[in-house]
């Protein structure tokens, strides 16, 4: 949620900022209503004023008594009426708020959709093959990698199967990740998988994603979609002490997505599926600290996947390709040989108090006023898509599979042979 004070302040910049995101601002009703409840609140301020000195005055004027008792009752009820109103008045101010997404950062470049998206760095050159690159599922079912038929048997398309040297190769992921991580100051979680809807809302991928999560119809539960949705909420309502951050997570969880409005995309192999497992990055810190903040998760994933020796490029995201919650995300994509193309394995968003407001999470230094946090996310590692990149850039002609050298202490071995 943005702050109302800045529609009051400079209400065409919010109608314009917002614009960006192709979302479109009701700012006349929002002041309209905010102004009210303003007036109303007033209202019922004075009242208890009011009701309070005369309150006072019964026991000093006993011959007036009664008639200083009705009055009170008269503007205890006149204070309820106008309390129902200051609510309903709330409500309605309220749900217009949250149709509000976050701004968009000054710097982010303008554009409707991920076509309109920027690379703004490249590492790493697309290795020359002297055979022809094979793609992750002709790779997967030689070696005896990954099933997807079988898969599809028990839980449908989009589901996989992952066996042998690759279940291992996701272990090696998770700890390299955890071991880089945890030496420079992230605490470990292994945070919850589902979550009550109102968490949701409150990180603000609701309503918006309402038809992407997987729900608990008898439970009035969601499933995660990345660890991000609860370990943003890991300090609700909690007063921070400035000098604790940045206060930084890593944690690892199973992630699920109906991909609802995928149909016929991706549909070969475990590129785009209903449920994998993430490394995934959250930080708490100081607003006037978030960019630097932000560029800082950035370098992360890009050590992590330099470590890894895999051709990536960092792309920002345009306006209208931001979300909700975003006000500035790159994008990291891995270049994938059995596809002749870069995609996306990592991204990270500065989301700045916009969460925080909702979720009630502030802090304060010395004894000044509290201040509401700015939160960050970014992925360490998805498992199944950096799975794919390892498999594809690190195959050989001989059909094995070289273990890039970063995860061979964690494997014992340095190469998947086929079986």
């Amino acid at each position: 949620m943005i702050d109302i004070k800045l529609i009051r302040e400079n209400p065409e910049q919010v109608r314009e900022r917002a614009a960006k995101k192709g979302v479109v601002v009701r700012v006349d009703e929002i002041l309209r209503l905010d102004h009210q409840r303003r007036r109303l609140l007033t209202r019922v301020n004075g009242l208890r004023s009011v009701q309070k000195k005369l309150s006072s005055q019964i026991g000093q004027h006993p011959e007036k008594k009664a008639q200083l008792i009705e009055k009170v009752k008269q503007i205890s009820q006149q204070i309820r009426e106008f309390e129902a109103s200051v609510n309903q008045t709330e409500e309605s101010l309220t749900a217009l708020l949250t149709q509000i997404p976050n701004l968009p950062d000054e710097t982010v470049p303008e554009g409707k959709d991920e076509s309109d998206n920027v690379v703004i760095r490249q590492w790493g050159k697309p290795r020359q093959f002297d055979f022809e690159p094979r793609d992750h599922v002709t790779l997967g079912e030689r070696l005896d990698l990954i099933d997807i038929p079988r898969a599809a048997k028990v839980s449908g398309a989009r589901f996989y199967y992952l066996k042998n040297e690759a279940v291992l190769i996701e272990f090696a992921l998770v700890q390299f990740a955890f071991e880089m991580l945890t030496e420079e100051g992230f605490i470990p979680v292994i945070p919850p998988v589902l979550a009550h809807e109102e968490i949701f809302y409150a990180m603000g991928y609701l309503p918006s994603a309402d038809t992407e999560m997987y729900k608990t119809t008898l439970d009035d539960l969601r499933l995660v979609a990345t660890a991000e949705h609860t370990l943003g909420p890991l300090h609700r309502g909690e007063i921070l002490k400035a000098e604790e951050l940045p206060l930084r997570y890593v944690g690892f969880s199973s992630c699920f997505r109906r991909e609802a409005g995928s149909y016929g995309k991706d549909t070969r192999g475990i590129l785009r599926v209903h449920q994998f497992d993430k490394v995934e990055m959250f930080s708490f810190c100081q607003g006037e600290e978030s960019a630097e903040e932000h560029e800082y998760l950035v370098s992360l994933e890009e050590k992590i996947t330099q470590a890894l020796g895999i051709p990536y490029r960092v792309v920002m995201m345009c306006t209208g390709d931001l979300g909700v919650p975003a006000a500035k995300k790159y994008d990291i994509e891995m270049w994938m040989p059995g596809q002749g193309r870069y995609r996306e394995t990592h991204s990270c968003s500065n989301c700045t108090d916009f969460q925080a407001r909702r979720l009630g999470i502030r802090y304060r230094q010395d004894k000044g006023p509290t201040k509401f946090v700015h939160t960050l996310n970014g992925t360490a590692v998805a498992i199944g898509r950096t799975l794919i990149a390892i498999m594809e850039n690190y195959q050989q002609q001989d059909g094995s599979i070289l273990i890039p050298q970063v995860l061979r202490p964690y494997m014992k071995t340095d190469r998947i042979f086929p079986k």
